[in-house]
């Protein structure tokens, strides 16, 4: 369940029914990112990952009726199968980037798979942190699809 630290960040726990270096795997390798990033009804038409410390990533999430947000980073720290961090920003309508979160994901072998912990900060409001609770908990149920 998600827990409110405070307005600027969002801390969600999920376990994952898989060992932590697949959970891991699912967060970094572009095969496996594609099947369950972004909400559900959200496809990934177009991604980008160079996955190492200082390396950029970005994504292109589409929904249904082909509306498309675009995403992008970069990667802080990559400590395999344990942790990762990376930052993240909409791109805006004028081509900018939007506000910059840093996201931090662990993951935890325990019975059953893989305790995951996302912490992701600093919101400067609370609606964006909250938009992003939304997307993430519907983010992580296609996740938990992937290792059904």
């Amino acid at each position: 369940m998600p827990t409110v630290i405070d307005d600027q960040v969002l801390y969600i726990e999920r376990t994952i029914s898989a060992p932590p270096e697949q959970v891991f795997d699912a967060w970094v390798n572009p095969d496996m990112l594609v099947q369950w990033w972004g909400p559900e009804g959200m496809s990934i038409p177009q991604h980008k990952l160079d996955v190492r410390v200082g390396g950029a990533w970005e994504t292109t999430m589409r929904n249904a009726e082909g509306g498309e947000v675009f995403v992008s980073g970069v990667y802080k720290a990559i400590e395999h199968p344990n942790r990762l961090v990376f930052t993240w920003a909409w791109r805006q309508p004028d081509g900018s980037r939007g506000e910059e979160t840093e996201i931090t994901v662990t993951f935890e072998a325990v019975e059953g798979g893989t305790k995951m912990m996302l912490d992701q900060r600093a919101f400067s409001e609370v609606g964006n942190r909250d938009n992003h609770r939304m997307g993430w908990e519907s983010s992580f149920n296609c996740l938990d699809r992937l290792f059904e």
